[in-house]
């Protein structure tokens, strides 16, 4: 990864649609995204993998009114990801948890294994007390710590990534039927490689870093 060049990058926002992720790499950017961390090793996400025209026009079809010129981001991109959240942590989710972690041998000693999950449930409540009850407020903010682990991921492996907020939640879990379902939209990732006669050309505009930084 080349980080002098990503600090003076622009994020893409018009992708080649006649380059494509090679199949290889993109499964490794998978392989990454189903282990990256959450809080707790909570887990609350599933990621709708648009790797199809079909798939990402699913998608493109869903971005209408004001958030239309997202569209063409998405149907020019190699591929697309859906970020879902689940809205809420019931205990089936955490037993499920649990039963993988100790299937995958994740703590050696059983008792440090029992302390972990009971730490973890009270952690869940504590949150969600914190929230007013509100727990995908929570359960959010791990997805967008996955998604921006994700573009770093990406980053690595020469490959664009652009997230996406201008949809309408509504819209999109209608079009990809988890209306009455435990999840919802949460975030937009399109993937690929940039339009090169379209790149931005203009300096990248941050505060100055006596602004931002305190040091101590």
């Amino acid at each position: 990864m080349n980080l002098d060049k990503l600090i003076t990058k622009h994020l893409t926002r018009y992708f080649d649609p006649s380059k494509r992720i090679p199949e290889e790499t993109f499964q490794q950017l998978l392989r990454y995204l189903r282990t990256s961390p959450t809080t707790i090793n909570i887990q609350p996400n599933h990621f709708h993998v648009l790797e199809t025209q079909d798939g990402k026009d699913k998608l493109a079809d869903a971005l209408v009114g004001r958030f239309a010129d997202n569209a063409e981001k998405v149907r020019n991109a190699s591929h697309a990801i859906v970020f879902t959240t689940r809205k809420d942590i019931p205990d089936t989710h955490l037993q499920e948890i649990f039963e993988k972690e100790r299937s995958d041998g994740r703590f050696a000693d059983p008792e440090i294994q029992k302390g972990w999950e009971a730490g973890a449930s009270n952690f869940v409540e504590i949150q969600t007390e914190n929230y007013g009850g509100d727990v995908l407020h929570w359960l959010e903010k791990n997805t967008y710590l996955v998604v921006g682990a994700t573009m770093m991921a990406a980053a690595s492996l020469g490959v664009d990534a652009t997230p996406l907020e201008g949809f309408d939640r509504t819209t999109v879990d209608a079009a990809f039927h988890l209306t009455d379902t435990d999840y919802t939209t949460t975030l937009l990732l399109v993937l690929g490689y940039p339009d090169e006669a379209r790149i931005s050309r203009q300096p990248v505009s941050r505060f100055d870093a006596e602004k931002i930084f305190t040091r101590i």
